[in-house]
């Protein structure tokens, strides 16, 4: 009986473990569909500051 109460237990961390990846996936396909829809919205946009607003430049 032991093994079996073992082999139960792996089953529902793997099982924990693969929703957390899904759940991820999701969060990052979310993401990238946000970006991608306001991208057009953004561009027309104008800018809040400046390249003279800048205190220091990186190059």
């Amino acid at each position: 009986m032991d093994d079996l109460a073992e082999i139960k237990r792996l089953l529902v961390d793997i099982s924990r473990k693969l929703d957390l990846i899904l759940e991820d996936r999701e969060i990052t396909g979310m993401m990238k569909l946000s970006e991608i829809s306001l991208n057009d919205f953004l561009e027309s946009e104008p800018d809040l500051y400046s390249i003279k607003d800048l205190k220091v430049r990186y190059k």
